[in-house]
């Protein structure tokens, strides 16, 4: 059955252009691992909610983005071996270390899914 991995994050406005750049590599890379789909999305039509919200859930700050994106695996076994391979990859090793990323990592919203409806 099909797996996702899901993840948002705020994005400052003037680093989107290296986020993009980071998650063409690291998106080559997970697709090179076994991943079979690698999809990153900017906020559009996002708005701020009274109670939750894309916005509210990153603590979105003034000059910054909502960045939403997954990853499809075959099965959640599937996406345990390819993060596996991902994070043993010598070219991943830029990933652990959040403080060089062009977003703030603390605030990164990640978690894996399983397929509940297919129409």
């Amino acid at each position: 059955m099909p797996y996702v991995d899901g993840f948002i994050v705020a994005v400052p406005k003037k680093k989107l252009a290296a986020y993009v750049r980071m998650a063409k590599k690291v998106g080559k890379i997970w697709r090179e691992h076994g991943a079979l789909d690698y999809r990153e999305w900017v906020a559009d039509d996002v708005k701020v909610g009274k109670l939750t919200s894309f916005p509210r859930a990153v603590k979105l700050k003034p000059g910054e983005t909502v960045v939403f994106a997954w990853i499809t695996y075959k099965s959640r076994a599937a996406r345990d071996r390819v993060n596996a391979k991902v994070m043993a990859d010598p070219r991943s090793k830029p990933l652990s270390d959040l403080k060089a990323m062009p977003f703030d990592g603390k605030r990164l919203i990640y978690g894996g899914f399983e397929s509940l409806v297919k129409i």
